[in-house]
């Protein structure tokens, strides 16, 4: 080994050390309770082979807690995407103070989800200052959070609200990549600004689109904090994902062995759902030029 390798192992090993540590042990340990019924309170652990990774595939409130996720995704990926294009064209478009505006909208990403989860869910409680005024002025009685439909498209949105400045501004970025001479020989050519934008800007804009789809699909997998604010993954356990169902599992149920499967079963769905998609949209970058 001579010195450069060497030198290479030393400046890489803080990484290495913290990837075993925090990331590789958890990892086995995980792999190790699920093969588990240990509940991490008694002293007595049964071991159950792969009994946690069946009973999880058969359990209907298992399989409803996927079929949750995949509505998350389907409601709050469009929408994440339409808000921070929004936003990116919309700031892009300003002819001066571009950054403080962006950095405004960067700031709902910096809050607390706990914060905002508690800030809605007052906003739009029942008897919530929202509520009262619809129900007194307008004649409307609407249960935001009590009703199945409405609570998924409430916490999609917040959510959608709080990541939109931070993709925003890798759209941002995207867009000033263009070559605004196209849209100068566009606008001689008199093509309209809708055609202009799913023309040019749309296709020429793919690898920042494609970063923000990715990273908007990772964040639907992983919807929790707002869920168990919100709703509780209620009602009728409309907005229960597996994320609320391993933690109910784990720390209500005291099923520890049980929830870690259910997680690791989640973490195998959830990478192959990404790998689809970036097939998916790597498709649809070819026919655009992209390689």
């Amino acid at each position: 080994m001579n010195k450069n390798t060497k030198l290479g192992w030393l400046f890489t090993s803080p990484y290495l050390i913290f990837t075993f540590i925090f990331f590789l042990l958890p990892l086995l340990w995980s792999f190790w309770l699920a093969l588990t019924s240990w509940n991490m309170i008694s002293p007595d652990v049964e071991f159950v082979g792969i009994k946690n990774f069946i009973d999880a595939v058969k359990s209907p409130a298992i399989q409803s807690a996927f079929v949750v996720t995949y509505k998350f995704l389907i409601v709050f990926v469009p929408m994440a995407m339409i808000m921070s294009m929004i936003i990116a064209l919309l700031v892009n478009s300003l002819p001066k103070l571009k950054g403080l505006y962006m950095v405004a909208f960067f700031l709902p990403y910096l809050s607390s989800g706990v914060v905002t989860s508690l800030i809605v869910k007052g906003l739009l409680s029942y008897n919530g200052p929202f509520n009262t005024f619809l129900r007194n002025k307008m004649g409307w009685d609407i249960d935001w959070l009590g009703n199945p439909h409405t609570a998924i498209i409430i916490v999609s949105l917040m959510i959608a609200w709080k990541m939109s400045g931070y993709y925003g501004l890798i759209l941002i970025s995207g867009l000033s990549n263009i070559n605004q001479e196209i849209y100068e020989a566009a606008a001689i050519d008199g093509v309209t600004p809708w055609n202009r934008f799913w023309k040019i800007t749309f296709p020429m804009l793919y690898p920042a689109f494609f970063t923000v789809a990715v990273l908007a699909v990772g964040v639907s997998f992983g919807i929790f904090t707002e869920v168990y604010q919100l709703t509780g993954g209620g009602p009728n356990f409309a907005t229960n994902t597996w994320q609320m169902e391993i933690y109910n599992q784990a720390f209500v149920g005291l099923k520890s062995g049980y929830a870690s499967a259910v997680a690791l079963l989640a973490s195998v769905v959830t990478f192959a759902s990404i790998g689809i998609i970036r097939k998916l949209l790597e498709k649809w970058g070819e026919r655009n030029g992209w390689t």
